[in-house]
């Protein structure tokens, strides 16, 4: 009953101190928090397949929704992108296949979640560059802490509990939620980390 409880509080530290940006991006991130903290409730009773189905949907549009708000218009170089994305992409395969027999008719909406997942990180990853160091490396961790402690809790849900698991995977969702919100609510366009850093002697073009 913990996760739910820090989403509330999330959402409240969210919503009293996000600053300008995009009203159509805070949304996004509100709803990706909401979605979360619906995922969380109805995951209590894990047990119950047509919940835990629904927990899965609300995760993965929460995820989506987190995918929107990280995403941007600017160029990214994609030989950089390509070598992350092949160490998660061959992480989430590990999943897979290490949980494959005892997902049963979960198989395909695990496979989507996972995928989602990967998807939230690469837009995340794409950050640098755009957005100041502090704000791209408290979102880029987050995800990352979020990709374990899903596993995790993939891991209890389908396979076998693991020692002290109740602790770790609170511990890995809250602290990832929290980077993840706190980064957002720094976020500062790179240019401008750099004026304020140099004072103004650098040139943008």
């Amino acid at each position: 009953m913990s996760k739910p409880f820090i989403l509330l509080l999330l959402i409240g530290y969210f919503y009293f101190n996000r600053v300008g940006g995009n009203y159509k991006k805070h949304l996004c991130v509100f709803l990706a928090l909401v979605f979360f903290l619906i995922g969380d409730l109805l995951n209590i009773i894990h047990s119950n397949i047509i919940l835990l189905g629904l927990s899965l949907f609300f995760f993965s549009a929460a995820k989506i929704f987190l995918s929107i708000k990280f995403s941007h218009r600017k160029d990214f170089n994609v030989s950089r992108l390509i070598p992350f994305t092949l160490i998660m992409f061959a992480y989430t395969m590990f999943l897979i296949w290490f949980l494959y027999e005892d997902l049963g008719n979960f198989l395909i909406p695990a496979l989507f979640s996972f995928f989602i997942t990967l998807l939230m990180m690469q837009f995340a990853y794409l950050r640098q560059d755009v957005y100041s160091n502090k704000s791209y490396l408290y979102v880029f961790v987050g995800t990352v802490l979020y990709s374990i402690g899903e596993g995790m809790l993939a891991i209890r849900i389908f396979k076998f509990s693991l020692p002290i698991q109740d602790f770790l995977i609170m511990f890995f969702y809250g602290i990832a939620v929290y980077l993840i919100v706190f980064g957002i609510i720094n976020e500062k366009e790179f240019e401008q980390e750099q004026v304020e850093k140099y004072g103004g002697k650098i040139n943008l073009s």
